[in-house]
């Protein structure tokens, strides 16, 4: 290949990584990962809190006539006390706030995070105008937050505080550190009916994996999970010896979802059986047929094994031919070539100071039209 006439750009390469047979991981099998790195339990999940609530003290800024601002605002004066007029039909005059401009109406959300919120714990708040034109020295009045469902009016919390305003973000978003005091316990619930449900990372599943999970699961014994007690209870002389010996069961409902029964010797205390089960190592299938691609840090990050067809890839006045006897061609162990690699190719276009977004096109057009023999995400 002529390298004279090829353009070499100014431009920074980004790294390029390939998973290598030299470190130390074998070609079929991916270890050093435990069962609690690729999936959580269902149960361990974030839970949302909102509410609507008013956001007052604002120089200006706020809703203005708004209705419904005028008749939030007109409730909450008359619920604190306050003297309201109300018309022939007993309905609040909101005519004596409806005008208000200082004062503005909200969405506010919290997050509850995956482990469960106590009474008295304190949450960060979110809060949205809804058509304020900025909330920036605003205060927000107390606020009851629901769940996520419109039909469960149960008040998990109480939202209040003075807002803030991120120099980075619009002025009709704001927050409060710690401004949400939970009035109820949310607790994570892990257990259903002797049984826990595995979710697998969407990273990591596919039908493999959970079968792999499933026969890993199944193969615990009460002696594998160290109970103190396994030992003895399980010596022939014990009638109780054959249950106590039975494996742990497990079923994988899909690529995504694997189902454990806790067995009968930790239902007084699962979370025990729990915390052995996502500590126990799993070996799953390699992932070097994997491409992952990071347009917006320029990241390419390639597995050894993509392989690619025997193409002539042409791009602006670059032109390189893969495999088929063109330029560079893989040679199998017995000296016979074999397919080329797509690291081959990001090799050859590295030497030539070829720019990342050049070879993301390349491997995206190569994907498109079928000549690249693996997984290729995008991040």
């Amino acid at each position: 290949m002529n390298n004279q006439s090829i353009s070499r750009a100014p431009f920074f390469f980004a790294a390029i990584l390939w998973v290598a047979a030299s470190c130390g991981v074998s070609s079929s099998m991916a270890g050093g990962l435990k069962l609690g790195d690729l999936c959580r339990l269902k149960g361990q999940e974030t839970n949302t809190l909102q509410g609507l609530g008013l956001v007052v003290g604002l120089q200006g800024t706020g809703d203005g006539d708004a209705a419904p601002k005028g008749r939030a605002l007109a409730r909450m004066m008359q619920l604190m006390g306050g003297p309201m007029a109300v018309d022939a039909a007993g309905r609040l005059n909101i005519e004596d706030v409806g005008d208000a401009k200082n004062v503005a109406m909200v969405f506010v959300s919290a997050t509850i995070p995956t482990v469960g919120a106590q009474q008295g714990d304190v949450l960060d708040v979110t809060i949205n105008a809804i058509s304020a034109k900025s909330l920036d020295g605003g205060y927000l009045m107390l606020t009851p937050m629901l769940g996520p469902r419109a039909d469960n009016p149960t008040v998990y919390g109480m939202a209040e505080g003075r807002v803030s305003v991120s120099a980075d973000a619009p002025p009709t978003s704001a927050s409060i550190q710690g401004g949400l005091k939970m009035e109820t316990t949310v607790r994570a619930s892990y257990v259903e009916n002797d049984r826990i449900t595995l979710i697998i990372d969407r990273d990591f599943a596919d039908f493999n994996t959970a079968q792999r999970i499933e026969d890993e699961v199944n193969s615990l014994t009460s002696l594998t999970m160290g109970d103190r007690n396994a030992s003895r209870l399980s010596s022939p002389n014990h009638n109780a010896g054959a249950d106590l010996r039975e494996p742990a069961h497990a079923r994988a409902i899909d690529q995504l979802h694997v189902e454990v029964m806790v067995p009968p010797l930790y239902r007084d205390n699962p979370i025990k059986f729990i915390a052995f089960l996502l500590d126990i190592p799993i070996q799953l299938a390699n992932r070097s047929k994997r491409v992952v691609i990071n347009e917006a840090d320029g990241v390419v990050v390639i597995g050894e094994d993509v392989e690619i067809a025997p193409v002539l890839v042409t791009h602006r006045n670059l032109r390189i031919e893969a495999g088929g006897g063109g330029q560079f061609v893989e040679v199998g162990p017995d000296g016979t070539p074999s397919a080329a690699k797509l690291k081959s190719l990001a090799d050859a276009l590295g030497a030539l100071d070829v720019p990342t977004e050049d070879l993301i096109a390349i491997i995206k057009t190569l994907k498109a039209k079928g000549d690249l023999y693996g997984e290729v995400i995008f991040r």
